[in-house]
């Protein structure tokens, strides 16, 4: 990819080689350059490199590298210069439809140039060598070599150019211009599937549009200009469509129409409306559609009548004329009669959607069958004077098949004005935009007519009537297709008839019993025989029994009461248990019918997945087969098509077709037919070598003198043209100094005024100016307080923010102290509290002390013999031996503890050598054994001090006065960890001996 430094360069580049025939290269550059991201800003040199880029693609119909470039191109100048991109398109346009019509008028040239005025001559080489390769004829093979790739082309670029197009608010203009060449292109070539496709393209870049309607750029199809060409795009759609044959197309063209404006929500103009109706006519007439057509022709002449001021009388007369006969053509009975519920929806909405293109207004949940009718269509004509403008003889058929009662003339009256209005119609005048009104088309249709209302009248009058009298009546048709006619009109509960053509007679008959007219005959007769009775037979006055009744009614009443109470509830408990019964039955029911119905569907999915396999292989097996016998017949087939005609097809006699044998078959015939092709072609190159030779000799010399006589002509031309241009060069020469004399004069007068203009354009500038300096000088001062308050208001907020982000830190830290100090107070409360227990617990001990000496001394013993050391004295504890007198023997049990015999001690022993305390103060045991031997005797300081109490126990010793060390049994309420363990065996003691304490 080569980069280029300007643009320009890249232009010369591509024009070097083109010089040189390499067209693919030069594209190519110019397709580089354009697709960069280099140059994405625009400028003027890019709109001449993109003329010579599309005339690139168009000579070489590279369609892809076309719509490339100018999508391309439309990023780069959509912001900046429009105008240049519809520039370009055009002329990608005009080159596309140039090159399509030299190619059409090439192909029709050669086809003049093929056709051979002598019948009997010989044909060319060339013609020969073509019809041996190719069966196709002259045209066709020009067609489709010349004309098919360029008409391609040219629908390409015109689709290429819709889509780059679309849905852009700058382009509109070239949109719907590139739209209408496309429609006149497929209706100048017939190009039917091209115009259906070209309608869908259009119908998806609308639905586009209102999809994505708020992206930027997009069409505003509220404002006029852009509606107005949309709607003119449609309108020319229609149009092309009715003129192509295309209805069905026509009408979804008509839903397009009615649907952009149910967007905008406005009604186009009149001159539109009325071509909008005509097409509509036009449609409902082809698809049979008589009732809408009539519709439709009533609102179109609606709208000539009121807004073409310009209509003549005539005009106006044969369009009510129209009117009118389609409204008496819509069939007299309704169609849907007796038709299922989904068939009568779905007329219904036909007849909803109908009505709004139509422009009539009908509410969805009224019956619109009997809104959009022939009766109420009729009603409207004659409320609205439509009638009355219509001609004598429309009239007159009006009187004939709605109103008069003529079962035997009817068909005789109305046949000479049938011939009459057959008769009328034409083409109106230039003020109409109705171009054409034939009134012959409506004959058929009321012809039919005519025969129903006939047939109609006479079953009212006859019971029986000969075929020859029927037919004799009615001139229009003959009998069977009269028969066609009530047929149909029987279907339809029109009338009642049957054709006996075994008597020659029809039998009219009354439309069975339950028929509307019969049901109102009885009704009225029962009515007027009750009247008559009524009159004969008048009701007698009966004497009032109130009085012999009186008496006795309360009992009766309240008697009738208490029976229909009981009844009641009888009969209610009676259908209770019937209910219940019979949903027991239907339980059982269903659960048999279920269990059933699962054993049916689990064999019948079985049986219908081995039947599935089964089919499924069998069809495998026979795609295979089929496929291979009609490869081998296609095979067979195009071997007879290449064989020649005097030779014979191949025979197999009893062999079976294969593929293979096919195969080797044709080869070997396409090898033989080719080398046969090979012959004859070099037999006639060898022909047309001597023809041509032949021919180039003998035009040599001729050729010659053509050349010699042709410069003697020129030479004679030149000098003559040369004298000719001297003579005019002169002519002009003088005739522009006489102007320049002439206006000379005025020159002095030419520059006053040029200073006048100047000096007072000059003096308008500057007052301008001052004007605009000033007026920016206030919006700077205003925009400078808007700043100023933007600013104070930011700070406030800032401020405001800042202050409630400390006072929530400042809470949050409050809230923390306060927890703090909380917590502080706690533990303070829980000290002061274990202190107090502490206490308590020491005055219980002094208090069960003093008590135990109490009893002591009632007992009659001595408080000195103390058994225990925890019984000691706290200041004796290290000091003297503990002795084991028999009094506190004897108190021991009393404690409710266990002392063992080796510490019962005589009184006379002596006193027990004195413990030597331990490092920490702590006097040693008296046996070595005792805590071995189960003895429960009281923790020690350490064992109290890590028990979790809060001071030592010198302290507790000192708080209670020298009492006991002995821990009383609540020593634990107030503490926790380890010592409730150390504390347990004075809770059993006490649980054992509760007197004591």
């Amino acid at each position: 990819m080569a980069n280029f430094a300007k643009p320009e360069n890249a232009l010369k580049r591509a024009e070097e080689l083109i010089n040189v025939g390499q067209k693919q290269d030069a594209l190519q550059a110019l397709h580089n350059l354009i697709t960069s991201k280099r140059y994405r800003a625009w400028q003027k040199p890019l709109e001449k490199i993109m003329f010579k880029y599309v005339e690139l693609c168009v000579d070489m119909r590279k369609g892809r590298f076309a719509k490339d470039g100018l999508i391309q191109y439309r990023i780069v100048c959509q912001q900046v210069n429009v105008s240049s991109l519809e520039e370009v398109i055009k002329h990608f346009m005009h080159l596309s439809t140039q090159k399509a019509e030299q190619a059409r008028s090439q192909a029709e040239a050669l086809e003049e140039a093929l056709d051979v005025d002598d019948l009997e001559a010989d044909k060319r080489p060339e013609d020969l060598m073509l019809s041996y390769v190719s069966g196709e004829k002259g045209k066709e093979r020009s067609d489709r070599e010349l004309v098919t790739p360029w008409f391609k082309f040219l629908w390409e670029t015109y689709r290429t150019v819709l889509e780059i197009l679309r849905n852009n608010s700058k382009l509109e203009a070239l949109y719907a211009m590139t739209a209408h060449r496309a429609f006149q292109f497929c209706k100048q070539y017939k190009r039917t599937t091209e115009f259906r496709r070209l309608c869908e393209i259009i119908r998806n870049h609308l639905a586009n549009l209102n999809k994505y309607k708020d992206q930027r750029d997009r069409p505003d199809l509220s404002a006029p200009e852009s509606l107005q060409l949309y709607l003119d795009t449609r309108f020319e759609q229609l149009k092309i469509a009715t003129e192509l044959g295309l209805w069905q197309e026509a009408f979804r063209s008509v839903e397009d129409i009615h649907g952009l404006m149910s967007i905008v929500k406005k009604t186009p103009k009149a001159s539109l409306m009325v071509v909008y109706y005509a097409k509509l006519t036009e449609i409902f007439w082809i698809s049979g559609s008589h009732l809408y057509h009539a519709y439709a022709w009533f609102k179109l002449f609606s709208l000539q009548k009121s807004f073409n001021k310009n209509l003549s009388q005539k005009d106006l007369q044969l369009i009510a004329s129209s009117v009118v006969l389609a409204a008496l053509s819509v069939s007299p009975y309704n169609q849907t009669r007796g038709a299922s519920h989904l068939e009568l929806e779905n007329e219904k909405e036909r007849n909803l959607r109908m009505a709004n293109l139509i422009g009539f207004n009908l509410e969805s949940k009224l019956e619109n069958r009997e809104v959009l009718s022939r009766s109420a269509v009729l009603a409207e004509l004659v409320s609205k004077g439509v009638l009355s403008c219509a001609t004598q003889e429309v009239k007159d058929l009006y009187h004939l098949l709605e109103n008069d009662f003529l079962p035997l003339d009817v068909a005789s009256k109305i046949h000479p004005l049938l011939m009459k209005i057959s008769k009328l119609g034409g083409k109106l005048t230039s003020a109409s935009s109705v171009a054409e009104v034939q009134l012959s088309q409506y004959v058929p249709s009321l012809e039919r007519l005519a025969t129903l209302r006939l047939l109609k009248q006479v079953s009212q009058l006859y019971q029986t009537m000969k075929i020859e009298s029927l037919s004799q009546m009615i001139p229009f048709f003959e009998f069977s297709m009269v028969e066609k006619i009530s047929v149909d009109a029987v279907k339809h509960n029109f009338i009642a008839m049957k054709v006996d053509h075994m008597k020659g007679a029809v039998l009219f008959g009354n439309m069975g019993l339950e028929s509307d007219k019969l049901q109102d005959h009885l009704a009225v007769l029962a009515e007027s025989l009750n009247k008559a009775r009524a009159m004969i037979y008048p009701t007698p006055k009966k004497a009032s029994k109130l009085g012999e009744v009186l008496p006795g009614l309360g009992e009766i009443v309240d008697k009738e009461h208490k029976r229909l109470l009981a009844r009641k509830s009888i009969i209610e408990k009676i259908k209770e248990e019937q209910e219940r019964q019979l949903l027991e039955m239907e339980r059982e029911e269903e659960s048999k019918r279920q269990n059933l119905l699962k054993k049916t569907e689990e064999a019948e999915k079985k049986r219908l997945a081995a039947m599935f396999e089964q089919q499924r292989a069998e069809r495998i097996r026979k795609e295979i087969e089929e496929r291979e016998l009609e490869e081998a017949q296609a095979l067979l087939q195009e071997t007879e098509k290449h064989l020649k005609k005097g030779k014979k097809k191949p025979i197999l006699d009893g062999e079976k077709l294969t593929k293979q044998i096919l195969i080797e078959r044709a080869l070997s015939e396409q090898l033989k037919e080719r080398q046969e092709q090979e012959k004859r072609l070099q037999k006639v190159a060898k022909t047309m070598d001597h023809l041509e030779r032949a021919k180039r000799e003998e035009a040599a010399p001729l050729i010659e003198a053509a050349f010699q006589r042709r410069l003697v002509e020129e030479k004679v031309l030149h000098e003559r043209e040369q004298q000719l241009e001297v003579e005019l060069s002169r002519q002009r020469h003088d005739g522009d100094l006489k102007e320049k004399n002439r206006l000379a004069r005025m020159l002095e007068n030419k520059m006053i005024f040029q200073e006048s203009v100047i000096s007072r354009r000059q003096a308008e500038f500057d007052q301008r100016r001052v004007e605009r300096e000033e007026r920016i000088k206030q919006i700077i001062q205003a925009r400078k307080q808007e700043r100023d308050i933007k600013r104070k208001k930011i700070f406030y907020v800032r401020s405001e923010e800042e202050r409630i982000k400390k006072m929530r830190k400042e809470e949050e830290a409050r809230k923390r102290e306060e927890a703090e100090r909380r917590r502080k107070e706690e533990a303070e409360h829980k000290a002061k509290m274990d202190e107090i227990a502490e206490k308590q617990r020491q005055r219980e001990r002094e208090l069960e002390e003093k008590e135990r000496l109490r009893r002591e001394a009632l007992l009659g013993r001595a408080p000195e013999g103390i058994s225990r050391p925890s019984e000691l004295p706290a200041g004796s504890r290290t000091t003297e031996p503990v002795v084991a007198t028999p009094a506190a023997a004897a108190a021991a049990p009393t404690t409710g503890k266990y002392v063992p015999k080796f510490r019962l001690r005589p009184e006379s022993s002596g006193p027990a050598p004195p413990s030597e305390p331990d490092r920490w103060g702590k006097p040693a045991p008296l046996e070595p054994d005792r805590r071995a031997a189960g003895s429960r005797a009281p923790p020690s300081q350490s064992d109290r001090w890590t028990s979790g109490s809060r001071a030592p126990p010198q302290d507790s010793d000192r708080l209670a006065g020298g009492g006991s060390r002995a821990t009383p049994p609540d020593s634990n309420r107030f503490g926790g960890g380890s010592g409730s363990s150390k504390a347990e065996p004075w809770r059993s003691s006490r649980a054992r001996n509760p007197q004591r304490g």
